[in-house]
């Protein structure tokens, strides 16, 4: 089936094969100049005007060629599409409303409904023999099915969200269990939309997935207390991130005013973004409470204590603030590296160090003790409850509630995730519904498992 003729934008024809580079000089064809224009427009986010831009080529040359439309209007959904997908309105959509995404089409069903639209122009183009632009045919062919794998790429990126949401709701976040999953949809759809003109979104798509990769990784690694490995994916994020922030710093939206005058903004970035940055700073908050030593070897304790206050949430402050208001003789972080063989103590070793796997009570080290070392008497008191109790420390949400008369002190202990445990121990009896205390440890539970963040990747969640 013809296009109609490809145009030029000086005039003449077309006779350069599919991906070969234009001669210098050489007049672009306008299907091609459109495309460009589309895919950088989508690159840096900016949907409406790439939404717009092929709606008007459409609008104005009706009399084209079926598969030039048909990938126009194809590509007006797609732009719709990567608005709805980055601001993650199909995590909880609100009934009724007329758009395009109107509650009853998920996500899925719109990329469904595109990724069909994309296949009859793929099948147009191997069918086209002759025509007046076999050549502009090949390529809206090729660039569709490329465009079908990056739809398929989408939506299990889509489902991979949904996934990681219901996950909020769960005892525990297996992390390691996330980024396998991740890691098989990256392989089966590496170099599958690698056309030069696609270059804008597979970067963009990139960027995302590098980010969200690192952040798992680095969420994974903390819970194993590994310091250099949590350092490295945090490190690799936050660049990555910069790096995507700087995208819609340079982008300025024009407002103009009802009396005259017009000013300038930034524009502001969508959810996926701003919630990739939450988690980051989530991790980064977790990473210098459970490191805390190794980091306060690095500076004073006053430096350490500013930069420790900037941190969202404070665990540091939390802490200590609490202790003073209830009088806590210790609060502590307890990690269990029982069976870990590379356990070496706080902070960074190199990998050829040896130092003999620790037995006895060091099998339990305070990774962080508030608001001293650790108190060594309590110590097999807290073992003792840890190992009697474990089935409900492991249920992950319960909080243990444990008096020991004989030395007249109260001991509470919740766990986060399975190698950490939290105590607050008391030199006083305390009632085990005492709801201070067990708001308290839950707060800091439910912050530690990043289950808010999962959760605030709905929009509008109080996450």
């Amino acid at each position: 089936m013809a296009s109609g003729g490809s145009r030029d934008r000086r005039g003449g024809g077309g006779g350069r094969r599919m991906g070969e580079p234009m001669p210098v000089g050489a007049p672009v064809p306008v299907e091609q100049a459109v495309l460009e224009t589309f895919f950088s427009h989508l690159g840096i986010f900016s949907y409406d005007k790439a939404k717009d831009n092929v709606e008007k080529e459409r609008e104005a040359n009706k009399n084209a060629g079926s598969s030039w439309l048909s990938l126009l209007a194809g590509l007006a959904h797609l732009a719709a599409a990567e608005k709805a997908y980055h601001n993650m309105t199909f995590l909880g959509q609100k009934l009724g409303g007329q758009s395009f995404f109107s509650r009853k089409d998920s996500i899925r069903t719109i990329y469904t409904s595109l990724h069909n639209e994309l296949k009859k122009v793929v099948a147009t183009g191997r069918n086209a023999v002759g025509g007046t632009a076999p050549h502009l045919e090949e390529l809206l062919s090729h660039l569709s099915e490329q465009l079908c794998f990056f739809v398929q790429a989408r939506m299990e990126i889509a489902d991979f969200y949904e996934k990681m949401y219901s996950l909020s709701t769960q005892k525990y976040i297996n992390s390691e269990e996330l980024i396998n999953v991740l890691e098989s949809i990256l392989k089966r759809y590496s170099s599958r939309f690698h056309h030069p003109i696609l270059s804008p979104l597979e970067g963009s798509f990139q960027l995302e997935t590098d980010v969200l990769m690192h952040l798992l990784k680095a969420q994974a690694q903390i819970s194993e207390w590994k310091f250099l490995p949590s350092l490295v994916h945090l490190h690799n994020a936050h660049t990555k991130l910069q790096t995507w922030g700087q995208i819609f710093e340079k982008q300025r939206e024009t407002k103009k005013h009802l009396f005259g005058g017009q000013s300038q903004k930034t524009v502001q970035p969508p959810h996926l973004f701003l919630w990739l940055m939450k988690l980051k700073n989530i991790l980064l908050a977790k990473f210098s409470f459970y490191f805390h030593e190794a980091l306060s070897r690095q500076t004073t304790l006053s430096e350490m204590k500013t930069l420790t206050a900037k941190a969202t949430p404070d665990y540091f402050g939390k802490i200590s603030s609490f202790i003073r208001k209830y009088d806590a003789v210790n609060v502590s972080l307890i990690f269990d590296n029982r069976g870990s063989e590379s356990f070496q103590g706080h902070g960074y070793h190199h990998p050829q160090s040896y130092r003999e796997a620790p037995k006895g009570v060091d099998q339990y080290p305070a990774v962080v003790s508030l608001p001293n070392d650790r108190p060594v008497m309590h110590w097999p008191n807290v073992i003792m409850i840890m190992t009697d109790r474990a089935s409900d420390l492991n249920t992950l949400e319960k909080v243990v509630h444990f008096f020991d008369d004989k030395v007249q002190s109260t001991y509470f202990l919740t766990r986060p995730e399975p190698h950490f445990t939290i105590v607050v121990i008391f030199e006083s009896k305390k009632s085990e519904r005492d709801s201070h205390f067990i708001s308290f440890l839950h707060e800091t539970f439910y912050s530690l498992k990043n289950a808010k963040a999962f959760a605030s990747l709905k929009p509008g969640s109080k996450g």
